[in-house]
């Protein structure tokens, strides 16, 4: 198995190539000098950590869902992986896990949905070791005006142009600086952000899948388009990868 196939979209599906190829090769190498003891908050029922377990980490699911979790040890031991499973939630994450024991902590489409953002994501690199990866991946806050604008919705497309936050209601959605923002107010280093699914979702249907060409140059694309200044910023979601300092 690849570090590839070790790293899920969204959602815990193949997903489209944007999606895969994002998390993945800024994890890459990361993941590559293992074994690591990986956290997965919000990881369900593990189709990214039975993945990452079976490439030899040490992995560990937090989430609030105990179905989800019964899931993740069926899927684990089909797999014939150990993975451990804990109940909680991204706030008191080093409660849950330990202070300062993980390498990497994962926490995808989770934080648009805490009540306490600063709190959780002070609870997420508390579980860092000192030198330790944090990966964020959120939902962007202008990728829903064009999406709105693009299916005729246009009022409700002006309405979060005017107010991203929709006047702080959950789901939260991002911005690379309100991320860059809340990595610098965590006292994180070396941060980077980057697009994610910035064209794949504007495509019709999903005609990537019947022509292999076609899925190449779309993978191409969303990679050389994850970090423009200008087009990062419309992705569907956006990845944070930052280090606790060493």
């Amino acid at each position: 198995m690849t570090v590839d196939e070790g790293v899920r979209s969204p959602g815990g599906g193949p997903g489209r190539p944007g999606a895969r190829a994002a998390v993945r090769d800024v994890l890459a190498p990361l993941l590559e000098n293992g074994p690591l003891d990986v956290v997965d908050v919000g990881g369900g029922t593990g189709h990214t950590a039975v993945p990452l377990a079976a490439l030899g980490h040490r992995v560990t699911v937090v989430d609030p869902n105990p179905d989800a979790l019964a899931a993740l040890e069926r899927r684990a031991a089909e797999a014939g992986v150990g993975v451990r499973a804990v109940q909680g939630e991204a706030a008191g994450l080093e409660g849950a896990v330990g202070a300062a024991a993980a390498d990497l902590v994962l926490c995808h489409s989770v934080l648009q949905y805490v009540d306490d953002l600063d709190a959780a994501v002070g609870s997420l690199v508390a579980a860092l070791r000192p030198g330790g990866g944090l990966s964020l991946l959120v939902p962007g806050a202008l990728a829903a005006v064009v999406h709105r604008a693009a299916t005729g919705r246009f009022e409700e497309a002006r309405r979060l142009l005017e107010d991203p936050g929709e006047e702080g209601r959950l789901p939260r959605r991002f911005t690379p600086e309100s991320l860059l923002e809340l990595a610098a107010s965590a006292g994180l280093t070396e941060p980077e952000v980057h697009g994610v699914q910035i064209f794949s979702d504007l495509v019709p249907g999903s005609p990537a899948e019947p022509d292999p060409h076609t899925a190449e140059s779309l993978r191409a694309l969303e990679a050389a388009a994850a970090t423009h200044p200008v087009l990062r910023s419309l992705a569907a979601r956006l990845h944070l990868f930052a280090r606790r300092p060493a």
